[in-house]
């Protein structure tokens, strides 16, 4: 009898098990996995028949569009959700990579009004709702608060008054690793926002309508003032090697006086690890002289697969990721900033992360980069030609010139 009772609670215990559905999802390291579980550890609480698996990889936006690319070329059924970043959706719409969830979502007009206005108009393509934002982003001015007080400086806020600063700081310590700032150069997403940030600050936009919006003078002005900070050693020569990660270990680890980074660093820079623990300022981008103050703006989004074979628990997934309570938990366990406005002004919010006080008006002004299905050849064009002009393996006339030519092909 025992052994009959044994036998049948076996084969409840499998047919259960066989019943479970497992939702894999796909993040890099950098997007606080550990932060992430806790969201999905709630998720099943209140959905016992699903289990979600984490899979992680690719460290910059490049890498991992590169490893999703391959698998969904692929037709795997295998991953059921991604982030992507910003730049995605359309491409992976464009694809038909995603599942639309117009229909999983009631009043779509209603749901996209509670979310920053970016993230809902990246989401949506050619009317249909193909992703759903999770955490937003946007890069910031970090410097050191006791390097300014200490040489009685005030925040920039144009470039040059940041370089003069810098140089003041950087002949005052007399430390020769001390970099004035640091920013992003190599041949990496982040570097479109380098050139953009300072053609952008002019007035003028890159693309609008899908179409390419040149302006010669604004090109030129962006190459050189990243090569005036360059040749007057406000920033390190070698900046054409420079990636995200760089910016942000340099800066953590005291040397640089100011860097150009998109939010995760905050956290990072308050840890029990960092020389510059209690030191960091946070402040909205300088502006080029006579031109107005400009972000360029990131921030993630959910997709669900279209080769998913769970694609309605994995909606549901995306939904609760998509919430408000998800967010706010995100923001305050992992300072990743939320999608929703009210959130920067949530009292919980603003007691784990005070300086998102401020920082509502920077990620809802900020600039998005061209949102095209090819954009991975808009990015490939900026970014190369603004590494090649700071590596000095080109002249800044004829970048702008090859730049011009080859955007004009892609957005006709």
């Amino acid at each position: 009898m025992i052994a009959k009772i044994g036998i049948a609670a076996a084969l409840l215990w499998a047919t259960a098990a066989s019943a479970e559905t497992r939702l894999t999802v796909f993040i890099s390291s950098q997007q606080r996995p550990d932060v992430m579980r806790h969201a999905f550890d709630k998720f099943e609480l209140a959905n016992p028949g699903i289990k979600i698996a984490i899979q992680s990889g690719g460290t910059t936006s490049e890498l991992q569009a590169a490893y999703l690319n391959t698998v969904m070329s692929a037709k795997d059924p295998t991953l059921d959700i991604f982030l992507l970043d910003i730049v995605r959706p359309a491409q992976f719409a464009a694809a038909q990579w995603t599942v639309p969830l117009n229909d999983q979502v009631g009043d779509v007009a209603t749901l996209l009004k509670s979310y920053l206005p970016a993230y809902a108009d990246a989401d949506t393509v050619d009317g249909k709702l193909v992703a759903l934002p999770a955490f937003a982003d946007t890069m910031f001015l970090y410097y050191r608060k006791d390097l300014l007080a200490k040489y009685n400086r005030e925040v920039p806020k144009t470039w040059t008054e940041l370089a003069a600063t810098a140089r003041i700081i950087q002949q005052g310590e007399n430390n020769p690793d001390l970099q004035g700032v640091s920013f992003q150069a190599a041949a990496i997403e982040g570097t479109v926002c380098t050139f953009l940030l300072p053609y952008w600050s002019a007035g003028k936009n890159l693309v609008s309508d899908g179409k390419l919006t040149w302006d010669r003078d604004a090109a030129l002005n962006s190459f050189a003032m990243w090569t005036g900070l360059v040749k007057s050693g406000v920033a390190p020569r070698n900046v054409a090697e420079i990636a995200t990660e760089t910016t942000r270990k340099d800066f953590q680890a005291g040397k640089a006086a100011f860097s150009v980074l998109w939010s995760y660093g905050w956290q990072l820079f308050q840890g029990a690890d960092s020389a510059v623990k209690d030191k960091v300022g946070v402040a909205v981008l300088p502006s080029t002289d006579g031109g107005q103050p400009v972000s360029c703006i990131g921030g993630w989004q959910w997709g669900v697969s279209a080769y998913s074979a769970h694609k309605e628990d994995a909606i549901k997934l995306v939904r609760f990721m998509s919430s408000t309570e998800t967010s706010k938990q995100l923001a305050i366990e992992g300072s990743l900033m939320p999608v929703f406005p009210s959130l920067y002004q949530d009292p919980d919010v603003l007691k784990a992360v005070p300086w998102y006080a401020y920082a509502l008006p920077v990620v809802t002004a900020a600039k998005s980069r061209p949102v095209t299905a090819r954009y991975n050849e808009v990015s490939d064009i900026i970014r190369t030609q603004t590494n090649a002009v700071l590596a000095g393996s080109i002249t800044a006339g004829d970048a702008a010139t090859q730049m011009e030519a080859r955007l004009r092909r892609v957005l006709k």
